[in-house]
């Protein structure tokens, strides 16, 4: 009881209690979506939908360069400077609206080897690279409008600007899976995002002016210079992350079918929503306090308030998830889709290492470790995607999130020796 006053007393759920309304939201809008994906378009829907998700993960990280993080800080920092200000945006947003017309360009004219790269050789979605090369610059915009608003230290707009593209992104999937089917879910994908654009701009003309802060004689190269390492980063975990994933279920529809990668997108799709209570509270709470900190004795602490007060809960939720996964399977998706629960121990057990291990990871940002960054990262993913390999052809589809777990293990064990003077 003491313990529970304890958390609840912290400023911790005080300062995220405003962002809560936004990520309690996105959960319940992305469990109705998975339902009515399940419901209209089956387990083979539910992987391709999870193959376009991860394709665009990656086009959203290298048409905008990585550069959101750094957005947020230098518009921070410059906020009082007009002058700074002004090369900051003009650099970003010129910079920006180019790769995102040229990447776009790429993506419109090989819109057919994308379709057969994404979804194989006997599919015929290649409209939807098409229309997500037309609507690319307007969806780049959208995030750089978003990180600025974020700079200024305005959560609220932010907020809002979420929770509107959480209800609004529903409602596009619904009609256009209700009408179009599979086609409709992968268009949705594509085209609600864009369409945010215009909620960003308005909230974000209350806050700034394009005309006094973007100006082409105002670009500045030593921003792009400075904005390097957020994007070296951002475009490994951005970029070869959702690609890795990319390849791995494509390997699962070779191996075992359309239906079996459903499954595995079916229990990606609960993970990451339960994961984004800790990804939250990472990101608006302990990550600040990490900048902060000083030396490792502050370090250590920040590890320790983390694993003392969050990791239990989450543990004692992921054990309640357990011991439903039939209710659960059976509420968010349909009965033939009951295989899903086979997956649960396995992928529970490995969002268990990767939420304590994350908060080691954010001390990579933190403190701008870029090389250590990239090296963690590459050989994580190198062991997530030869495991599965293996473990697939060994134990089927649960050796998918069997290789999830020894990946988050292993990365477990690395980061406690490389960071063992902040922790111990």
């Amino acid at each position: 009881m003491n313990f529970n006053k304890q958390i609840f007393k912290t400023s911790l759920f005080k300062i995220t209690s405003l962002n809560s309304v936004s990520v309690v939201l996105k959960i319940i809008t992305g469990l109705i979506s998975s339902k009515v994906i399940a419901v209209f378009l089956g387990a083979p829907g539910m992987a391709l939908v999870g193959n376009m998700r991860n394709f665009f993960t990656s086009v959203e990280t290298i048409s905008t360069l990585g550069f959101q993080n750094g957005i947020v800080k230098y518009s921070a920092e410059n906020q009082e400077n007009k002058e700074g200000l002004k090369k900051v945006l003009s650099t970003v947003f010129f910079t920006l609206v180019f790769a995102s017309i040229l990447f776009g360009f790429v993506l419109f004219i090989f819109a057919s080897h994308w379709n057969k790269e994404v979804f194989g050789q006997n599919s015929s979605y290649g409209f939807v690279f098409k229309i997500l090369a037309l609507v690319l610059p307007f969806y780049v915009l959208n995030l750089f409008l978003i990180s600025i608003i974020n700079g200024f230290g305005k959560f609220k707009p932010v907020i809002f600007i979420n929770i509107l593209g959480n209800i609004l992104g529903l409602l596009v999937s619904i009609v256009l899976i209700y009408n179009y089917n599979v086609s409709g879910a992968l268009v949705s994908i594509v085209v609600t995002p864009a369409l945010l654009f215009f909620i960003s701009l308005y909230y974000g003309s209350k806050e700034f002016s394009f005309k006094e802060n973007i100006s082409w004689t105002s670009f500045d190269f030593s921003i792009i210079k400075n904005l390097s390492s957020y994007s070296i980063m951002a475009l490994v975990y951005g970029f070869i992350g959702p690609l890795v994933y990319l390849a791995i279920r494509n390997n699962v529809i070779d191996k075992l079918g359309l239906e079996q990668a459903g499954f595995w997108s079916a229990m990606e799709r609960i993970s990451s929503n339960y994961l984004l209570f800790i990804t939250t509270l990472l990101s608006v709470y302990f990550l600040p306090k990490l900048v902060l900190a000083k030396d490792n004795q502050e370090t250590k602490r920040v590890f320790w308030s983390y694993f003392k007060t969050i990791i239990p809960i989450f543990v004692f939720g992921l054990i309640l998830i357990y011991f439903l996964r039939f209710l659960i399977v059976k509420i968010l998706f349909t009965q033939e889709m009951m295989p899903v629960s086979n997956l649960f121990f396995w992928q529970l057990v490995g969002d268990v290492f990767k939420a304590i291990s994350l908060i080691l990871g954010y001390q990579f940002f933190a403190k701008k470790m870029t090389k250590a960054f990239v090296i963690t990262e590459i050989c994580s993913l190198a062991i997530l995607y030869f495991s599965s390999i293996y473990f697939v052809e060994v134990f089927q589809i649960e050796g998918i999130v069997m290789s999830h777990a020894l990946t988050y293990g292993i990365y477990l064990i690395v980061l406690s020796i490389y960071f063992r003077k902040s922790l111990f």
